[in-house]
């Protein structure tokens, strides 16, 4: 169990970094939702990425200049520098953690076709600072809540999300 590797979650250099790297991401979950509708408490960024060989390797380098931790197993957990390359390939979800906050990693998300269609929908925003992110559209987290199993949805973003489509 890892316990108190981080300690604050910097959403913005997390971004920046992806950015910098040009990594083609969507936010989803938590951060997306905070940042475009209300202050929710989340631990972690989560990020669906293009799943293409030329993506999962910017989003190699993404993760290694953000000093990442990984392991299939807790006896493997180690920096994703000492990972060979191509070793996003390994399964479709990955939690890691990093000192500026813990990250997902999903190459498909429950809910959604396909990424270019959700990326075609999404949004493009900016942090509170200025850092440019695109995340997916409220109508794709509304799927993807309603894809969960009912005692895993958070009802609360659901009403939320409801509100807003109903509003547009």
């Amino acid at each position: 169990m890892l316990v108190g590797i981080v300690s604050f979650m910097d959403i913005d250099y997390i971004l920046s970094v992806f950015n910098r790297c040009g990594v083609r991401y969507l936010l989803i979950g938590g951060v997306n939702f905070l940042l475009r509708h209300k202050p929710v408490l989340t631990f972690d960024v989560d990020f669906w990425v293009e799943d293409t060989a030329d993506n999962l390797r910017r989003c190699e380098t993404a993760l290694v200049e953000l000093k990442a931790q990984w392991g299939p197993t807790d006896s493997e957990w180690k920096p994703v520098a000492d990972w060979p390359s191509g070793w996003l390939t390994r399964q479709p979800l990955f939690c890691l953690t990093s000192p500026p906050g813990a990250l997902d990693l999903f190459r498909s998300v429950r809910g959604l076709t396909d990424w270019q269609t959700s990326f075609k929908e999404s949004v493009e925003g900016r942090t509170a600072s200025g850092i440019l992110y695109r995340g997916i559209s409220d109508a794709d987290m509304l799927k993807c809540q309603l894809s969960l199993a009912p005692e895993s949805r958070k009802e609360d973003r659901i009403r939320e999300l409801q509100r807003a489509l109903h509003e547009s």
